[in-house]
């Protein structure tokens, strides 16, 4: 068995496949404040639910933002960036993919590799909140309505509502003064998905995107803004056989695979 342990900015995950690449467990929780708790929770879980023994998992890779503590604590033998897993994971999952957009809580990322799954070019969003997550979380709390909400009552508008500022501070404040206005939640959230998908299509083309295009990360489950994309590029972004937020664990996975049958 191999294991790769990602530990995000929002979420951990962690995934355990066998000999042939397949996963036989995995976990998905919020993270801790600590990225070592976060891990620690992850094996206890593994351990518990799949009755597997930490100490019979022969090789494990650590990726995203605690991936050297998670190293150096003795959990992981190697770790190895976020935007390497998610695009080896990816390859893995559809060797036809070329470019991989990964949304996730405080970044994105936009990723292509090569015909062997490696990578070949990434660019990154910049600070700003704006094109994460973490703005779609931001408008819903000021929509007052769930996150997994704002994909799903976007479908039933038909005028949304136009957001222009890049900043998620300028862009909450459009949106109170559209709800004060008396403008629907739905054409609001309809104009809000939209914004998310602009701003990742600045990432798309600088990177210069090939097909075919595979969709990553927590904001991937949010089917509006997948379409507004796939309406931009004027193709069908593939959505991935297992929890798009996975993708990174499983990347990692694969490389303790790699790496362990190596050694």
């Amino acid at each position: 068995m191999y294991a790769g342990i990602d530990i995000g900015s929002l979420t951990a995950k962690l995934v355990v496949v066998n000999q042939k690449g397949k996963i036989i467990a995995q976990e998905l929780m919020g993270v801790l404040p600590n990225p070592l708790d976060s891990a620690q929770e992850l094996i206890r879980r593994i351990s518990e639910r799949n009755r597997i023994k930490w100490q019979e998992i022969k090789y494990v890779v650590s990726t995203g933002y605690g991936r050297e503590k998670i190293q150096e604590q003795g959990w992981a033998k190697e770790n190895i960036s976020e935007i390497s897993c998610h695009g080896f994971g990816a390859f893995h999952l559809n060797p036809k993919v070329r470019t991989i957009i990964d949304i996730g809580g405080q970044d994105s990322k936009v990723i292509k590799i090569n015909k062997n799954g490696e990578l070949e070019n990434f660019v990154m969003n910049d600070k700003c909140a704006a094109g994460t997550g973490h703005f779609l979380e931001v408008m819903a709390r000021v929509l007052e309505v769930e996150l997994g909400e704002l994909g799903t009552i976007s479908k039933k508008s038909r005028r949304p509502v136009e957001i222009s500022s890049r900043c998620t501070i300028y862009a909450e404040t459009e949106v109170i003064h559209s709800l004060q206005q008396g403008t629907s939640k739905v054409d609001i959230a309809a104009g809000i998905n939209k914004a998310m998908a602009e701003r990742v299509l600045t990432l798309v083309r600088r990177v210069g995107a090939e097909k075919e295009i595979m969709i990553t990360g927590g904001v991937a489950k949010n089917q509006a803004v997948k379409k507004e994309l796939e309406q931009a590029l004027g193709i069908k972004i593939i959505y991935p056989k297992i929890d798009p937020q996975l993708i990174g664990a499983y990347g990692a996975a694969l490389f303790a695979r790699k790496r362990g049958e190596k050694k």
